[in-house]
């Protein structure tokens, strides 16, 4: 039987919009994270509370993101990353629109809850960039999206800061609610539904088991301050989330359609890229923490700068403007040396921007100096990142892949800021009964950002390089072997090292007019959504792929820039050849 697949919706638009849409997406939702930093230390008497409740509106937006990374990234990749992207950003208008017409500390809290949850949108946002562009606009495109983290947060600051100057707070969240409408608008303009979908179900008690041990985690990070790094409740939690975490991990082994691949995760190139995910994180947020402080502190301290708190902002703003402006260097830099190199160079560039400021805080302007240069190396680092992940993955696993790395990411922030909000908080002086931050505990922090960051650049040493990913990934001629149904002898196939040749499929790749594609590539993916084969079409349009079992599968073909294109077959097993043509919807250049 011959299968011929064509679908007008899977060919690749020019990218055109989708970047922009989709990093505009990003940015947004990190504003979230940063939101309400320039009021932060009047919440308690906005909302009618002590400053420890208080601290649970910063909080429940940072527990709802790092849960509804992977859960997300995992949603997109069964049932549509386009859909589950809106879903996201839908959530968070909710959100956000609860927050702006209450001044009730648990309302609230409900509302940022919500407003965090739309961090699954740059996972989402990633996928749908590798499975909607061509490759020549995939690198500076995913590290647009990859730094939007660090963008949306340092715009937000002297923005934020603007607005709570002149205006009502509550206005923040009535902006943000109207970002987040015309995000979706764009979205459903410009952004097409991605044809790749990974094979099974969504696995309900991983993301349960996930999310509980990460609250469990999380939360005694983000509140050990305030409870005593000590007390039974601190210790209790952690000690809860290492047994959740645990019971999560065997029992995801042994699901056949995991939240998280846990096999893929431990891969070498994936581990590795995650802990050096984490070392960027702390490093990215201790500037965050240390630089508005030091600014709006008095001079009559003696190191204060004695700024207001809009010129404060402005003064971070570099950060994430050199880091949306680093997007097009990393992707001349790592199409030249690969990412692995590209996160290494701009982890060395942290670590040199917290060296320097060591002696550069004595002046507003340089405070810029460190933005520039910290934002640069924090956007090398960041847009490294998801290609390294992708590079690791099947396609029909990047969304939970990216959703993971920027949990990872999530985790770095959170404990950056515990530790630096500890330091600072144990070398403050007593200023008429106020803490006030010391240039001890400033130093202390750059230099624990520092550490992180030199030991994430021995994480990154271990990835592996350029040649050695391209050799694991390199496919070997399998002799062919005979067709006892079709009495005829199999054409030679590629499939990875390692695989088992028995049967399997074969066919043509066509035009929409029946032209013949060579060199296309045509990607066997097995039911779990692990690629199972590879090849690439001959002169003639020919393919032919092993499978390693019977099955369902699915094949993919992309060429020319279009792709990829989907098509559903199932082999019976034995020795039998599965005859399955591949249209690609337009003329694709042989």
């Amino acid at each position: 039987m011959t299968r011929t697949a064509t679908d007008p919706r899977t060919r690749r638009p020019s990218g055109s919009g989708i970047v922009p849409v989709l990093a505009f997406a990003g940015i947004v939702v990190a504003v979230m994270q940063t939101l309400l930093v320039p009021v932060i230390k009047d919440l308690p008497e906005l909302l009618g509370t002590s400053p420890s409740n208080a601290t649970w509106v910063m909080t429940s937006t940072l527990l709802a993101g790092a849960v509804a990374t992977p859960i997300m990234g995992r949603l997109g990749d069964l049932y549509g990353k386009r859909r589950m992207l809106i879903a996201s950003l839908a959530v968070m208008v909710v959100g956000s629109l609860i927050a702006g017409f209450t001044s009730e500390l648990l309302v609230m809290i409900v509302g940022r809850a919500l407003q965090g949850f739309a961090m699954g949108a740059i996972p989402l946002g990633i996928g749908l960039m590798r499975d909607g562009l061509p490759r020549e606009k995939l690198g500076s495109a995913m590290a647009l999206m990859s730094s939007s983290i660090g963008v949306g947060g340092g715009l937000a600051l002297p923005v934020a800061a603007l607005v709570a100057q002149h205006a009502d707070w509550h206005a923040l969240f009535f902006g943000s609610a109207g970002l987040g409408a015309l995000s979706i608008l764009l979205t459903l303009v410009f952004v097409p539904e991605s044809p790749m979908r990974a094979v099974g179900t969504f696995d309900v008690w991983g993301a349960l088991g996930l999310s509980a041990g990460l609250v469990l985690f999380l939360l005694p990070i983000t509140k050990g301050s305030d409870w005593g790094w000590t007390s039974g409740t601190t210790l209790g939690l952690f000690g809860a989330a290492a047994v959740v975490l645990l019971l999560w991990g065997l029992m995801e082994l042994r699901v056949k359609a995991p939240l998280v691949d846990l096999r893929t995760t431990a891969r070498p190139a994936v581990l590795f890229t995650n802990l050096a995910s984490i070392m960027v994180g702390v490093a990215f947020y201790a500037v965050s923490l240390v630089l508005p402080q030091l600014l709006q502190l008095p001079t009559s301290t003696g190191y204060g700068l004695g700024q207001s708190m809009v010129v404060a902002g402005l003064c971070v703003a570099p950060l994430g403007l050199t880091m949306m402006f680093t997007a097009p260097v990393y992707a001349r830099i790592s199409a030249k040396y690969g990412p692995k190199v590209t996160l290494m160079i701009g982890m060395l560039i942290i670590a040199v921007g917290y060296g320097a400021g060591l002696g550069l805080m004595s002046a507003a302007w340089q405070t810029i100096v460190i933005a520039v240069v910290l934002g640069a190396g924090i956007g090398l680092a960041y847009s490294s990142l998801p290609a390294l992940i992708i590079g690791a993955v099947p396609a029909s696993e990047t969304g939970a892949a990216n959703g993971l790395n920027t949990l990872m990411r999530s985790i770095g922030t959170s404990v950056s800021s515990a530790v630096i909000g500890m330091v600072l908080a144990n070398t403050a002086n007593q200023v008429g009964g106020v803490a006030v931050p010391t240039m001890q505990g400033f130093r202390v922090s750059f230099l624990i950002a520092t550490g992180a960051v030199l030991l994430g650049l021995v994480f990154a040493a271990f990835l592996p390089g350029r040649r050695a990913a391209a050799n694991a990934e390199k496919p070997h001629l399998v002799a062919s072997s005979e067709d006892a149904e079709y009495g005829e002898t199999a054409s030679p196939e590629l499939v990875p090292a390692g695989r088992t040749a028995q049967a399997g499929f074969r066919g043509r790749v066509l035009t929409a007019d029946g032209v013949p594609v060579a060199r296309a590539k045509v990607t066997l993916i097995d039911r779990r959504g692990r690629q199972a084969g590879a090849t690439l079409s001959a002169e003639g349009g020919d393919y032919v792929l092993a499978v390693p079992s019977e099955g369902a599968y699915v094949l993919a073909v992309t060429a020319g820039g279009h792709g990829p294109l989907a098509s559903g077959a199932s082999h019976p097993g034995g020795v039998r050849v599965v005859e399955v043509d591949l249209a690609l919807p337009s003329v694709v250049p042989a």
